[in-house]
């Protein structure tokens, strides 16, 4: 299939909408367009000045003691107030999602660039000027809700539409594939990820003998394993990721026309990872860094921003490709189908209770609306049924719809009636239709009135458990996706595969993965079983997949390549993505290391040039409590050595003052820091004696040259000047930050 155009006008019209968008006062979600936080409002309590109560609005004399026989004596069973407190106390919590268990989340809003209606009747995506409300979880998918932010995983993306025509749930990840191809499969991947039965271990990690058992048998997964094993399973911030629907969809236009669509989401903020020996530290150091870096950013109003995009495909074209759209382990290539971006998604409000809506918000492929539809993707399919059945167990029953955060802003009529925890209060003699008493309402819609219709597919075939033959290649885009990768994340991937494998202690089961990694890259497989001690096998004693029935030939269910047209896709790395050119330091935490005795005005020039990038600024200090300058300056410091750490922060800078870096070098904890953030090609500045402070730490040596007006940075990401402060020092600085990682300090695989 040619490469597609994006159409003139309409980019045209979006770019002119984006500006509109970008020109919104901030909090512009949330006026006469906001109905679901008006509804959540109806719900909303604050105790403030008020009486202490049981559930039944009995106002509580004595919260201290209960009520017994004497002062030494047995406690009552009267004690209803004891009986209530305790009763509710110990059915507090609910059953945790069974995948997707830690998560954090946000209100926002979205908007629509232009009308969509060429392509789809879906009301929210028609009017530019209103601002559908959204509610969008992010997750982790394998660890439990204690567990850390920084695992390498997939990370869920979860979006929930309250629309005019009810509620749209795009429910997808920041990783456009999956590990298997059919739904059938998903109990056995969550089982073999999860901590092995006999022990409970590990926790939130696929590092061990059962996950790459279950892999090394399903070379279906070897796409989703790039991808996994890549700096996308380890992002910097929730705000810099990318989100995908994973599946392919289907957009219905108003007169029935039907086209096959990928969801996109696309970062503001560009796409940003960590390194996997900083994801290791910031889970010992701050186990809720991303939960953390969310909240915050909402509410120093640096609202997270991603904009809609779309992959159209007509349905003429479907077996165009050398690939087949149903299958959710394959991406569509943006140089193949360009991502229109259609519009834009704001998060700017934090949630006012984390159990009641983060918790409690229930997501389900199943929620579509009026113009979006299903496709025959076998793993879709599975999970129309599986988010629902899910719900019902660890929400209490079918009224979890009810709960205020999944309530639907469009109005509920229907005849469903009663089940556990039910809070509608039904008015009528009727609950079934057809009826006449009450005149046959609720009436249905026709399609001409947001009735849902489904799309009226034809199908003509044999029930069947088999897969197409075109699901059969299960290697030639995870080439694809490794050689797109540029040599820092190539090198990323076979350091992630080293310290995976090398948590196996089953040898054959690595063998049967070298195998495979042979099949997508032999350099690849190479040095991974380099860092193994292991050779690669020249062929496996048996099929690779061992789950084939007994009447199958195992030859038809073989893996096979594909010849592909593509070599690389740029848009498929996370460096030099040509998605994101705009490089930005907004929202980068920035850390001045500082004692008593800084220079007041190189601490503080320093701090207005990165804050008027956008930069967040941070003191850390020998201690806690506050600093004060040469001249008298007084700052807090945000925090020590102790409980402040390199991986927590973006870059660094020692300003000037010979008291403060004198106290500095007598702390063994500044240089560990400098050198850890060498280690991880951040960017380290100084200013005057600052920069005693790096040498003493062994980063600058006798052979730098650092002057006093040219070649401020004088090695890659190291910036320097020996005056006091000067603007240019400021501006380079900047500059530096904004290329985020200085990968030439990275040593080789």
């Amino acid at each position: 299939m040619s490469k597609g155009k994006t159409d003139e006008r309409i980019a045209g019209n979006n770019a002119k909408n984006r500006q509109q968008i970008s020109n919104s006062p901030p909090n512009s979600g949330y006026g006469e367009n906001n109905q679901k936080l008006d509804d959540l409002a109806k719900n909303i309590e604050d105790a403030g000045g008020e009486f202490l109560t049981t559930n039944q609005g009995v106002r509580v004399n004595d919260n201290q003691n209960s009520l017994k026989a004497g002062d030494r004596g047995p406690t009552l069973l009267e004690d209803f107030i004891l009986r209530e407190k305790i009763t509710h106390f110990d059915h507090e919590r609910i059953p945790e999602r069974v995948v997707h268990a830690r998560g954090s989340a946000a209100h926002g809003y979205f908007q629509v660039y232009e009308s969509m209606a060429q392509y789809t009747k879906a009301d929210f995506l028609q009017d530019p000027s209103v601002k559908t409300p959204v509610f969008v979880r992010f997750s982790t998918v394998a660890g439990s809700r204690g567990s850390t932010d920084l695992a390498r995983d997939v990370r869920g993306f979860a979006v929930k539409f309250y629309t005019q025509e009810g509620n749209y749930d795009l429910v997808g990840n920041n990783i456009p594939v999956f590990f298997i191809q059919d739904a059938i499969k998903f109990p056995d991947l969550i089982h073999a990820v999860k901590p092995e039965p006999h022990n409970e271990v590990p926790q939130a990690a696929s590092a061990h003998d059962t996950f790459w058992d279950f892999i090394s048998l399903m070379p279906e997964s070897m796409h989703m394993i790039m991808w996994v094993m890549s700096d996308r399973a380890i992002p910097r911030s929730l705000r810099m990721m990318e989100g995908f629907g994973v599946h392919t969809f289907r957009f219905i236009n108003d007169k029935g026309k039907a086209r096959f669509v990928k969801f996109h989401w696309k970062p503001l903020l560009g796409l940003h990872a960590v390194l996997w020996d900083e994801a290791q530290k910031i889970s010992g150091k701050d186990p809720d860094f991303h939960r953390r870096d969310l909240w915050e950013a909402i509410e120093n109003g640096d609202y997270p921003e991603w904009e809609l995009g779309v992959q159209i495909v007509e349905e003429k074209d479907e077996f165009s490709f050398d690939f087949d759209l149903l299958d959710p382990t394959k991406i569509i290539p943006e140089e193949i189908v360009p991502v229109r971006r259609i519009g834009r998604m704001t998060l700017n409000r934090n949630p006012d209770n984390f159990f009641a809506e983060t918790e409690q918000v229930a997501f389900h492929t199943g929620n579509v609306v009026p113009g979006i539809d299903f496709t025959n993707d076998p793993l879709l399919q599975g999970r129309l049924f599986s988010y629902l059945d899910t719900q019902l167990i660890r929400l209490g029953g079918p009224n979890f719809h009810e709960i205020p955060i999944n309530r639907p802003i469009a109005p509920l009529h229907n005849n469903q009636r009663d089940g556990y925890m039910r809070q509608t209060v039904n008015r009528g003699q009727t609950s079934y239709e057809p009826n006449s008493l009450r005149g046959g309402c609720p009436f249905q819609a026709g399609t001409d009135m947001s009735g849902f219709a489904s799309h009226a597919e034809r199908i003509d075939a044999r029930k069947i458990r088999e897969r197409s033959p075109s699901f059969h290649d299960h290697f030639s885009q995870a080439t694809l996706f490794f050689k797109s990768q540029s040599e820092i994340e190539q090198n990323h991937i076979i350091k992630a595969l080293r310290f995976e494998l090398g948590k196996v202690e089953t040898i054959p089961i690595r063998e049967r993965m070298l195998f495979l990694l042979a099949q997508v890259d032999k350099q690849l497989a190479s040095k991974v079983a380099e860092g193994l001690g292991a050779a690669i096998p020249a062929k496996l004693e048996k099929p690779v997949n061992m789950s084939v029935p007994g009447d199958v030939d195992p030859k038809k269910v073989q893996p096979k390549r594909v010849a592909q047209d593509m070599e690389v896709s740029p848009a498929l790395r996370m460096i030099d993505n040509p998605n994101f050119p705009n490089e930005t330091i907004k929202t980068r935490k920035i850390a001045f290391l500082v004692s008593d005795g800084f220079d007041d005005a190189a601490l503080l020039d320093m701090k207005q040039t990165l804050m008027t990038a956008g930069a967040l600024v941070m003191t850390v200090a020998p201690r806690l409590g506050v600093l004060t300058g040469a001249n008298g300056t007084v700052v807090k410091a945000d925090f020590s050595f102790l409980t402040g750490s390199s991986v927590l922060f973006d870059a660094f800078y020692v300003p000037d003052g010979e008291a403060s870096v004198a106290s500095l070098k007598g702390e063994p904890e500044a240089a560990s820091f400098l050198n850890e953030a060498y280690k991880h090609c951040k960017t380290i500045a100084a200013s005057g004696a600052g920069i005693e402070l790096l040498a003493s730490a062994g980063i600058v040596t006798a052979a730098d040259e650092i002057s006093r007006t040219d070649k401020l940075e004088f090695r890659p990401g190291l910036v320097a000047s020996r005056e006091s402060y000067a603007q240019s020092l400021g501006d380079q600085f900047v500059r530096s930050i904004a290329r985020h990682r200085h990968w030439e300090r990275e040593p080789a695989s």
